[in-house]
Protein backbone atom coordinates (compact mmCIF):
# COMPACT_ATOMS: atom_id res chain seq x y z
CA UNK A 1 0.00 0.00 0.00
CA UNK A 2 1.33 3.41 -0.96
CA UNK A 3 1.51 6.22 1.59
CA UNK A 4 1.28 9.48 -0.34
CA UNK A 5 2.48 12.65 1.32
CA UNK A 6 0.85 15.69 -0.29
CA UNK A 7 2.73 18.99 -0.39
CA UNK A 8 0.81 22.24 0.19
CA UNK A 9 0.70 22.97 -3.55
CA UNK A 10 -1.05 19.65 -4.18
CA UNK A 11 -3.65 20.43 -1.50
CA UNK A 12 -4.10 23.92 -2.98
CA UNK A 13 -4.52 22.56 -6.51
CA UNK A 14 -7.05 19.95 -5.42
CA UNK A 15 -9.18 22.52 -3.57
CA UNK A 16 -8.86 25.33 -6.11
CA UNK A 17 -11.57 24.12 -8.53
CA UNK A 18 -14.56 21.86 -8.06
CA UNK A 19 -13.31 19.66 -10.94
CA UNK A 20 -9.59 19.80 -10.11
CA UNK A 21 -7.42 17.31 -11.97
CA UNK A 22 -5.83 16.07 -8.73
CA UNK A 23 -9.09 14.96 -7.11
CA UNK A 24 -8.62 11.37 -8.33
CA UNK A 25 -5.90 11.06 -5.67
CA UNK A 26 -8.70 10.92 -3.09
CA UNK A 27 -10.40 8.07 -4.95
CA UNK A 28 -7.41 5.74 -5.23
CA UNK A 29 -7.69 2.35 -3.59
CA UNK A 30 -4.99 0.92 -1.35
CA UNK A 31 -3.51 4.35 -0.71
CA UNK A 32 -3.14 6.35 2.47
CA UNK A 33 -3.07 10.12 2.00
CA UNK A 34 -0.88 12.13 4.35
CA UNK A 35 0.18 15.72 4.76
CA UNK A 36 1.27 17.96 7.60
CA UNK A 37 0.06 20.58 10.03
CA UNK A 38 2.54 22.85 8.21
CA UNK A 39 1.27 22.22 4.66
CA UNK A 40 -2.45 22.52 5.37
CA UNK A 41 -2.47 26.18 6.51
CA UNK A 42 0.01 27.04 3.74
CA UNK A 43 -2.49 25.69 1.19
CA UNK A 44 -5.41 27.48 2.86
CA UNK A 45 -3.76 30.90 2.97
CA UNK A 46 -3.29 30.81 -0.80
CA UNK A 47 -6.92 29.94 -1.53
CA UNK A 48 -9.18 32.88 -2.27
CA UNK A 49 -12.67 32.12 -1.13
CA UNK A 50 -15.08 30.33 1.17
CA UNK A 51 -15.93 27.62 -1.41
CA UNK A 52 -12.23 26.77 -1.83
CA UNK A 53 -11.68 26.73 1.95
CA UNK A 54 -14.67 24.40 2.30
CA UNK A 55 -13.29 22.04 -0.36
CA UNK A 56 -9.90 22.03 1.39
CA UNK A 57 -11.56 21.25 4.73
CA UNK A 58 -13.49 18.37 3.14
CA UNK A 59 -10.40 16.98 1.43
CA UNK A 60 -8.25 17.32 4.54
CA UNK A 61 -10.73 15.24 6.54
CA UNK A 62 -9.35 12.09 4.94
CA UNK A 63 -5.68 12.98 5.49
CA UNK A 64 -3.37 11.69 8.17
CA UNK A 65 -1.50 14.77 9.39
CA UNK A 66 2.07 14.72 10.68
CA UNK A 67 4.61 17.12 12.16
CA UNK A 68 8.13 17.59 10.84
CA UNK A 69 10.66 15.71 12.91
CA UNK A 70 13.23 17.60 14.93
CA UNK A 71 16.06 16.24 12.86
CA UNK A 72 18.20 17.81 10.17
CA UNK A 73 17.65 17.07 6.52
CA UNK A 74 19.32 13.89 5.30
CA UNK A 75 22.95 14.35 4.19
CA UNK A 76 23.29 15.89 0.74
CA UNK A 77 19.72 17.20 0.60
CA UNK A 78 19.50 20.93 0.03
CA UNK A 79 16.11 22.58 0.34
CA UNK A 80 14.99 26.10 1.25
CA UNK A 81 13.97 26.56 4.88
CA UNK A 82 10.27 26.67 3.95
CA UNK A 83 10.45 23.30 2.17
CA UNK A 84 12.47 21.34 4.72
CA UNK A 85 9.41 20.76 6.99
CA UNK A 86 7.60 19.14 4.06
CA UNK A 87 10.28 16.51 3.51
CA UNK A 88 10.81 15.99 7.24
CA UNK A 89 7.07 15.45 7.81
CA UNK A 90 6.99 12.99 4.88
CA UNK A 91 9.80 11.08 6.60
CA UNK A 92 7.83 11.10 9.89
CA UNK A 93 4.77 9.84 7.99
CA UNK A 94 6.83 6.97 6.58
CA UNK A 95 5.54 7.99 3.17
CA UNK A 96 6.36 5.92 0.12
CA UNK A 97 5.90 8.99 -2.12
CA UNK A 98 6.13 12.75 -1.74
CA UNK A 99 3.84 14.34 -4.30
CA UNK A 100 4.75 17.93 -5.06
CA UNK A 101 4.36 20.41 -7.86
CA UNK A 102 7.27 22.47 -6.51
CA UNK A 103 9.51 22.00 -9.52
CA UNK A 104 11.71 24.90 -8.52
CA UNK A 105 12.88 23.44 -5.21
CA UNK A 106 12.37 19.67 -5.62
CA UNK A 107 13.41 19.27 -9.29
CA UNK A 108 16.80 17.79 -8.40
CA UNK A 109 15.06 15.03 -6.45
CA UNK A 110 12.32 14.03 -8.92
CA UNK A 111 12.65 10.37 -9.80
CA UNK A 112 14.90 9.76 -6.80
CA UNK A 113 14.29 8.37 -3.35
CA UNK A 114 15.16 10.16 -0.14
CA UNK A 115 14.90 8.02 3.00
CA UNK A 116 12.87 5.55 0.93
CA UNK A 117 10.45 8.25 -0.31
CA UNK A 118 10.01 8.63 -4.08
CA UNK A 119 9.74 12.30 -5.00
CA UNK A 120 7.37 12.85 -7.92
CA UNK A 121 4.84 15.11 -9.57
CA UNK A 122 1.24 14.25 -8.61
CA UNK A 123 0.14 13.89 -12.23
CA UNK A 124 2.98 11.49 -12.94
CA UNK A 125 1.97 9.38 -9.95
CA UNK A 126 -1.67 9.30 -11.11
CA UNK A 127 -0.63 8.25 -14.64
CA UNK A 128 1.46 5.43 -13.15
CA UNK A 129 -1.65 4.05 -11.46
CA UNK A 130 -3.58 3.62 -14.71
Amino acid sequence: MDRLFLDANVLFSAAYKIDARLLPLWKLRNVTLCSSHYALPEARINLAGEDQWTRLAELSGSLQLFEAGHTPLPPGILLPEKDAPILLAAIEARATHLLTGDVRHFRAYFGKKIEGIAITLPGKYLRSRH
